[in-house]
């Protein structure tokens, strides 16, 4: 789990759990298991990472060490970008290859050339003019108009940064969107970012190639968000300005509401369905293990990284932690189905679970629900 220590003594500071700063109160001498001898490593991810803003964005109140804020430099930033490239090109290649083309189609077909008849062939595709002229029959071929745009719309709040595992649910955001990215490329498509929080930070229009690519998962990794807030519809709104064409558009948050709840607002829900109807919406709700289930830490204190609310929670509760866990399953189920009655697909993925096997099932149902028509 993600740590960090006050300089001077106890007590411990666990950064993020549920968004929020958790204050652990420890014996003289005592040591929570295991989470102590992460700490190196931890610190030098962040410093690796986005650790500037690590303690703003979860709430902390404290000054972080000097080499906690230190800037990345850039020969870092692209290691890690090249780290992602190399892991998400062989899902591409293993695993998805040929599932994006073949259940994200293009707007439609264009004219590619006249051929003779042959045995088989669709009598509504003759070409009677040709025909009459050459007095044997000749059909029209086409081709299906192959370039798409991939819209990303990556949320970029504070509860992002949270990850109680070796990858913050910010850093899997970044994955899903190079091996989407990445597919899509291949199929000489186009690729276009928006981040947001509580209003569009930044908006990336939609472009080819690889060297693109890359600053898509850049800017999703190391960005600086002015705000911690998340306000799905302002984003929305403004990729229904930005884009007229139609484009797949994949949306990639935890759906963490303002008032912490699973149901999204009507508003949203709404806004949705709305894009939709003119656009391929596909929404990607990434999780962390800690946020469907509480650790057993004893009494904590909690501190919201989006709206600075404390809250007090004793997890040593066997009961607590089960009504959580289930209140939090009930959640993710009823955000699953309401996305599915606004006609989306939807992923769910964790930060303790590969997605390899997620988003491969995702293909391959798109893929049984066009064969069927």
């Amino acid at each position: 789990m993600r740590i960090f220590l006050e300089c001077s003594e106890a007590p411990v500071k666990f950064g993020g759990l549920l968004r929020r700063q958790v204050r652990v109160n420890s014996v003289a001498g005592e040591v929570v298991p295991q989470f102590l001898r992460q700490l190196d490593a931890f610190i030098e991810r962040q410093r690796l990472g986005s650790g500037k803003n690590f303690g703003r964005t979860h709430g902390s109140k404290l000054n972080p060490p000097e080499a906690f804020c230190k800037r990345m430099i850039p020969r870092e930033i692209l290691k890690k970008i090249r780290q992602i490239e190399i892991r998400t090109n062989r899902v591409v290649t293993e695993t998805l290859a040929g599932a994006y083309h073949s259940v994200f189609k293009g707007q439609g077909m264009n004219f590619d050339e006249v051929r003779e008849y042959q045995p088989g062939d669709d009598v509504r595709a003759i070409d009677w003019n040709v025909t009459a002229r050459m007095n044997h029959p000749f059909i029209k071929k086409f081709v299906e108009e192959r370039e798409l745009t991939l819209m990303l719309i990556v949320d970029v709040s504070g509860s992002g940064l949270f990850g109680s595992r070796e990858q913050s649910k910010r850093e899997l955001a970044a994955e899903i969107a190079s091996v989407l990215a990445f597919s899509a490329i291949r199929n000489n498509d186009k690729v276009g970012l928006i981040l947001f929080s509580d209003e569009v930070e930044k908006f990336i229009p939609p472009r080819k190639g690889r060297g693109h690519v890359l600053r898509v998962i850049r800017e999703v990794l190391f960005f600086e968000p002015k705000r911690r807030g998340t306000d799905l519809n302002k984003a929305l709104e403004f990729f229904l300005r930005v884009q007229s064409h139609k484009a797949v558009t994949v949306v990639v948050s935890d759906f963490i509401t303002a008032d912490g709840g699973g149901a999204l607002p009507s508003e949203t829900r709404t806004m949705l369905r709305q894009v939709n109807r003119k656009h391929d919406v596909v929404a990607v709700q990434i999780t962390d293990r800690y946020e469907l289930e509480l650790p057993v830490l004893g009494r904590l204190v909690l501190e919201d990284a989006e709206t600075g609310e404390v809250v007090e929670l004793n997890t040593a509760s066997a009961s607590g932690r089960e009504a959580f866990a289930a209140r939090q399953q009930k959640q993710l189920g009823e955000l699953a189905r309401q996305l599915r009655g606004s006609g989306i697909d939807a992923i769910q993925l964790r930060t303790d679970e590969t997605y390899n096997v997620a988003l491969a099932r995702f293909f391959e149902t798109r893929e049984r629900r066009r064969m069927r028509g």
